[in-house]
């Protein structure tokens, strides 16, 4: 339901492996589908003034909290959640590679050949599970129209969120930001820079919607791991 691919399969992999096709499947189209599924949600649940509020520039970061960052995170959620280390550690290793500035080769392998080498092995791996027996099934059908409906909570949630943060600031955040709370990196973020631009030209949303673009990752991650942690001794 969060359009986070890689969290949906490690968390399948655990629980219901029998399911990986589907779940992954189901988990990628959300994410293909952002700019179709997430507008009317946005719009029906703010008002065009609202969708027309202009945010302030954002602040510089300074590189030492672009390094602290991640390896604060990630000590903080591996020891709240362990399940979710390897899922938050790969996240955070990530980031760290390019926000350190030493480790540049490791980055952009990291960014380019490791990253389409894993892509392809992901995806050889993930469709030799989806056999025609698992995946031509109603139960397929029932994961996508399920994953589907908790997308669709989660966008509406991140509004409404969006819509109290612009009550209490008297109008300085615009709404639009919280549809991104989602773990659709960056696409989420563009489809709320792209109804915000409609209502307003002047509009940049961009970078401010990365913010709950990048914490819907975060929260993804420790949300499987809550999951494991509940419903793994029971499988």
């Amino acid at each position: 339901g969060g359009a986070d691919g890689p969290t949906a399969i490690f968390t399948t992999t655990q629980l219901a492996p029998h399911l990986l096709g589907s779940v992954a499947i189901a988990a990628y189209s959300y994410m293909a589908l952002v700019p179709i599924i997430q507008p009317p949600i946005m719009k029906l649940l703010t008002t065009k003034k609202m969708r027309a509020v202009r945010m302030e520039q954002l602040r510089p970061v300074s590189k030492l909290e672009r390094i602290v960052f991640p390896i604060l995170v990630a000590v903080v959620v591996s020891f709240l959640v362990p399940d979710t280390a390897p899922l938050i550690g790969m996240l955070m290793l990530g980031n760290l590679f390019r926000e350190s500035g030493v480790a540049d080769r490791l980055s952009k392998t990291a960014q380019n050949e490791l990253m389409n080498i894993v892509t392809i092995f992901l995806g050889t791996t993930v469709g030799a599970t989806a056999s025609a027996e698992r995946f031509l099934t109603p139960q397929t059908l029932k994961i996508i129209a399920l994953g589907l409906c908790a997308f669709a909570i989660g966008t509406a949630g991140g509004v409404l969120l969006g819509d109290l943060m612009c009550i209490i600031t008297g109008g300085k955040i615009n709404p639009l930001i919280g549809s991104a709370g989602v773990s659709a990196v960056p696409m989420a973020a563009r489809v709320s820079q792209k109804v915000g631009q409609k209502e307003n030209p002047t509009n940049f949303l961009l970078m401010h919607a990365m913010g709950p673009n990048v914490s819907g990752v975060i929260g993804s991650a420790v949300a499987a791991g809550v999951l494991l942690a509940i419903l793994k001794p029971l499988v």
